[in-house]
Order: C-alpha cells, then structure tokens, then sequence
C-alpha cells in the first residue's frame, strides 16, 4: 500500500474526505447566506455595528430564527460527526482492506451523512434523521474495530 494516488485504497479515501469537508464548508456558507437574506439569526451582539455587509442593523437580527438555526444545527452535526471520519476512514485505510469493502465502508459513511443532510434540511422527523445518522455511526464503529484490530494484530 502507498499513501499517494496510485493506491485505489487512498484515491477512494480522498473523494469521501474531499466529500465530507465540502459538505461540511457547504453548511457555514449556507448558515451565512440564510442570514444575509433574511436578516435575522445573527449570533453577536457586535453584528448589530454598522457595516457595508449591514449597513442598517437592527436589535432583531439577533433574534433566533429557525430558517437560520436550522442549517446552523445541521453544520454543528458535521463539526461533531465528520472530523472523526477524516481520522478513522484513514486510519481503516491503513489497514489495507479489500477496495469493494473499503468503497463499500468510505461511500457508505459519505452517503448517511448526505441521507442526514436530506432528513434534516426538509424537516423529516427525527426517526429518519436519526436512521442515517445511526447507520454513519455504525460504519464508523465498523470501520474502528476493524483499525483496532488490525493494529492489535
């Protein structure tokens, strides 16, 4: 095995990192621009000062708004959820397991937290949230133990 792109194993590992970051970047751009459009959802008081970007603020921009808070929580996901993919999906790599499992374990984990993406931006209820959530955790956990593993050997 090599870490560089000759390896199917790393090729396979960086489009589902490269995935999983872009997804994440994805969510504070979205929050921001929810917030520019609707003028509302703002976090600090120090947002309220005059700018080009606001050049009129006013007191309820502070307010919470769930069309803000939204993809605001569905980023908060991503910031406790993918950073341990990024280091358990490589260190499974490390362990040098077959491409189709690899593929199978990486894309499977990139296509939960899109699921949870989808569950969660058109407001599904929370057992269907929580199903692709549970089935990224599960990868995970899969993908540890086999590290553990492995690294035990």
């Amino acid at each position: 095995m090599t870490l560089d792109f000759t390896d199917p194993l790393m090729k396979t590992y960086a489009i589902a990192a490269v995935a999983m970051i872009v997804k994440t970047f994805a969510m504070a751009w979205i929050t921001v621009w929810r917030m520019q459009s609707l003028h509302t959802g703002f976090r600090s008081p120090e947002d309220l000062q005059p700018t080009r970007l606001n050049p009129r603020p006013f007191p309820h921009q502070l307010d919470k708004d769930d069309r803000v808070e939204r993809w605001r929580r569905i980023h908060q996901n991503d910031l406790e959820n993918v950073p341990f993919f990024l280091v358990g999906g490589f260190l499974y790599v490390l362990t040098a397991p077959p491409l189709w499992l690899a593929q199978l374990a990486l894309f499977g984990y990139v296509l939960s937290r899109l699921g949870h993406f989808w569950a969660y931006a058109t407001a599904r209820t929370h057992d269907t949230r929580a199903t692709f959530w549970t089935v990224g955790q599960l990868i995970m956990l899969w993908m540890l133990g086999a590290t553990l593993l492995a690294a035990l050997a």
